[in-house]
């Protein structure tokens, strides 16, 4: 491939790459909100006819129990390995809308970067493969291997209705290799290949003591406190040290090899400059594992939110009827979410203070970690196409994040999933004020162009072995 050819390219359709974004980035397709779901729908649309526009040959918009999905399908020729590239066209709600420097559905460019929301997580993500796709059309004429496209509008809410979408669809859906063009890289100059991340199990723990809120003057101090009894029921599930106590929570987890704490500490980390960079003061955490294999290969149990009793300005005096906690554990490779969501329920049953009753609910979305095997040829072909751009061999990750997909496409499809996406951590993702590096949107779509050679330069059955 003249890879030269796609690169020049690149640079003179960069303006207009860039105003296609943005149009994308202006519809306010937020999954969670039922205000959007048209909005939602109308960037599927876009999605689908921006594919049609580089040259996809069958393009469908399909309908699921939510948010539709975008089915694209360029089969070039039998023979040539053909690879799934996954991305989401949904984004996160924009609140607190008071700290966007800049609406976050109006585009702004500001010191070398593009502000909205979606920016990063997962719109300009997603783009970046179509654009490498439409300079191969302009160059070579097809691109070198054969390609079909899976991008749905629900993954953050979890996507529930991508699992039964992928056993519906499985024929369609057949490849021999998913490329995910939802991730980041280590930094906007440290390019990365990311091997494997946490799974995930979350649940909602109520408490409940009287039928109705109380005076605390006349009640406080006879009558139990579900917020107090919740507060000493979630302290206890971690000793001292952070240690998860949860009786169950560490049977399944895979001992760390030296090859394993090896590879964690080859990716830069420092310290005190994370600190710094989150205002902290300290870590915490199992001290037996370093800062840098505690928040990627470790498992974790983390409260999300509690809540109970009054919560307006001011005072109220009552004794609360109700308290109510959220959970989500990440999880490692071999750790099932079920049972971890049956740990803590046993948890909750055996420690639970007496005179309030609780009960544990499980929310949807549940994952298990997902790790890639160490010498499969995709991650080759990634490493030499991120060479190719950054003129460095990346280093390999493994992020404390759940993307469900991975675990979904393995275990509906059979194939494993490439993540390659040129985000950076610090992008604000989820956040006021997300943003997109020009640089790294243009460094993106380079390597996506010798992505797609490399790969399509590998058997379909070495993309295939497991």
């Amino acid at each position: 491939m003249d890879t030269a050819a796609a690169d020049a390219y690149l640079r003179k359709a960069h303006d207009r790459h860039l105003e296609e974004l943005a149009a994308f980035l202006r519809i306010a397709s937020v999954s969670a909100l039922p205000a959007h779901k048209d909005a939602v729908a109308q960037a599927a649309a876009w999605l689908a006819e921006r594919l049609r526009a580089v040259g996809t040959p069958e393009v469908r918009v399909l309908p699921t129990a939510g948010h539709p999905v975008v089915y694209g399908r360029w089969h070039v020729r039998d023979g040539l390995p053909t690879i799934l590239i996954y991305g989401h066209y949904d984004v996160q709600p924009v609140d607190p809308v008071a700290l966007w420097e800049s609406p976050p559905f109006e585009p702004t460019v500001r010191d070398g970067s593009l502000f909205a929301r979606g920016a990063t997580d997962d719109k300009g993500s997603l783009y970046t493969p179509i654009a490498a796709l439409d300079a191969l059309r302009e160059t070579a004429g097809a691109p070198p291997l054969n390609l079909k496209f899976l991008f749905e509008g629900e993954e953050e809410i979890g996507s529930p209705s991508l699992g039964p979408f992928i056993r519906e669809h499985r024929a369609l859906l057949e490849a021999d290799l998913a490329v995910s063009a939802d991730g980041s890289m280590l930094d906007a100059t440290t390019p990365s290949l990311t091997i494997g991340n946490r799974g995930l199990s979350a649940v909602q723990i109520d408490a409940r003591g009287a039928r109705t809120d109380l005076h605390s003057g006349v009640y406080g101090g006879a009558v139990p406190n579900p917020i107090h009894a919740l507060a000493a029921l979630l302290a206890g599930m971690h000793d001292a040290q952070g240690r998860v106590t949860v009786q169950g929570f560490y049977d399944e987890v895979r001992p760390l090899s030296d090859a394993d704490r090896r590879e964690v500490a080859r990716v830069p980390f420092d310290e005190a400059s994370y600190c710094a960079q989150l205002g902290v003061t300290t870590l915490t955490g199992e001290p037996e594992y370093t800062p840098a294999e505690r928040v990627t290969v470790r498992p974790t149990l983390e409260i999300n939110g509690i809540w109970g009793g009054f919560q307006g300005d001011g005072i109220k005096t009552v004794l609360p009827a109700d308290a109510h906690a959220k959970i989500t554990c990440r999880l490692v490779p071999d750790q099932d979410p079920d049972r971890i969501a049956g740990a803590i329920e046993a948890h909750v049953r055996r420690h639970g203070p007496a005179g309030v009753s609780f009960t544990v609910s499980r929310f949807p979305g549940k994952a298990r970690a997902y790790l890639m095997p160490p010498n499969h040829p995709g991650l080759a072909a990634a490493a030499r196409a991120l060479k190719g751009v950054y003129g460095k061999d990346p280093v390999r990750v493994r992020i404390g994040g759940t993307l469900p997909v991975s675990d979904l496409l393995r275990d509906g499809l059979g194939m494993w999933l490439l993540f390659f996406a040129f985000g950076e951590p610090d992008n604000r993702m989820h956040a006021p004020n997300e943003f997109f590096r020009l640089a790294s949107f243009e460094r993106g779509t380079r390597a996506y162009v010798r992505l797609f050679d490399a790969l399509g330069q590998v058997t379909p059955q070495a993309l295939r072995a497991s």
